[in-house]
């Protein structure tokens, strides 16, 4: 049950791509079940993931510099103006959104970051500590700044959505490159090198696909935009982000590591084949589409980092145990279930 709140709410989320993504399904659920409404603040970068959103009536977008800048603390004055009557939702939790926190005129609502929790579990990944940080995931941990309990996660799954005119031109992106077949969406990179899933197993696995009949391009954004792959197929780097999820979209399914991309595909109903490394479900960014799934192996050194920073010592063998054999038959067994599974109504 919501507690008794205002109906117009200022949300504070600045980063990253997944974080925000993440944001989407609670804002759905607010608004479809108790008719609030909101404006967003966050990075221009980011903004576009909330175009289109119902219970979303402005976006507030803060350029790089100015909410990493000293600069910070006089545009946080001007928004907390701009939003005043409104209630202030702080899903970042950090001393930027201190500095809105503290000029807010009217009630403030945070989420439970378990931060604490998570170091100690880092250090002794003990039993109790696992149960705590696994019962929520993170959109049901957001839910909480407004809900006394959180709803069950299907409620709460990112929707972004898109227009009937995105959809026509990816279609017609597709067509361009001579896409005929149904295809897969390949995401091999991380925001952190050692999240990422070696670069040779990716070029293993596009065989494996081309196998079963089916076709594959490369989404996302990287500075080497993997020149080596001299493939029009290979989109790395050459499409907006509501481009890159009209193309999800349009996928079979999404074959990614823990990334921002990941949730794009759940917000957009593609089924999603996560491999997880150094990150864990404990963290609580595991997929949550019908249909998405997980590789990763049973090792006692994992989780042994919160986004995929810290130097691994052992070659990085939670990844590089999984071969490309395995990522390609549970991509095959997954579209399999999607295929005779019926449709979903949230």
């Amino acid at each position: 049950m919501i507690r008794d709140v205002p109906d117009r709410w200022a949300v504070f989320r600045a980063s990253a791509l997944g974080d925000v993504t993440l944001t989407t399904g609670v804002l759905d659920w607010w608004h479809r079940t108790h008719g609030t409404r909101f404006t967003f603040i966050t990075r221009s970068s980011l903004a576009p993931i909330l175009a289109g959103h119902p219970a979303v009536d402005e976006v507030i977008p803060v350029a790089l510099d100015e909410i990493d800048g000293h600069d910070w603390w006089r545009k946080s004055r001007r928004i907390a103006a701009d939003c005043a009557g409104m209630g202030f939702i702080d899903l970042h939790r950090s001393l930027r959104s201190l500095a809105l926190t503290l000029r807010w005129d009217g009630p403030v609502r945070h989420y439970p970051k378990f931060g604490l929790t998570r170091r100690l579990y880092r250090r002794f990944p003990l039993e109790f500590l696992e149960r705590r940080l696994s019962t929520l995931n993170v959109p049901q941990r957001y839910a909480l700044a407004l809900d006394d309990s959180a709803p069950p996660p299907e409620e709460l799954r990112p929707v972004i959505h898109l227009t009937e005119a995105e959809g026509r031109h990816a279609a017609a992106h597709l067509a361009h490159l001579g896409l005929t077949r149904p295809f897969v969406a390949l995401h091999p990179f991380a925001t952190h090198p050692d999240k990422a899933w070696p670069m040779g197993y990716w070029l293993s696995l596009i065989p494996l696909i081309e196998r079963q009949g089916l076709d594959w391009i490369i989404i996302g954004k990287n500075p080497d935009h993997l020149e080596a792959l001299d493939d029009p197929r290979n989109l790395t780097g050459r499409t907006a982000l509501r481009e890159t999820c009209a193309l999800i979209a349009q996928a079979q399914a999404l074959v990614t590591a823990d990334s921002g991309p990941m949730h794009l595909g759940t917000a957009v109903g593609t089924p999603v084949v996560a491999l997880f490394g150094p990150t864990s479900r404990v963290w609580g960014f595991y997929p949550s589409g019908r249909f998405d799934t997980v590789l990763e192996q049973d090792l006692p050194c994992r989780p042994c980092s919160l986004h995929g920073t810290t130097v691994c010592k052992r070659g990085r063998e939670c990844l590089t145990a999984i071969e490309p054999d395995e990522v390609a038959a549970r991509l095959f067994a997954t579209l399999e279930h999607a295929a005779g599974a019926g449709p979903e109504t949230r």
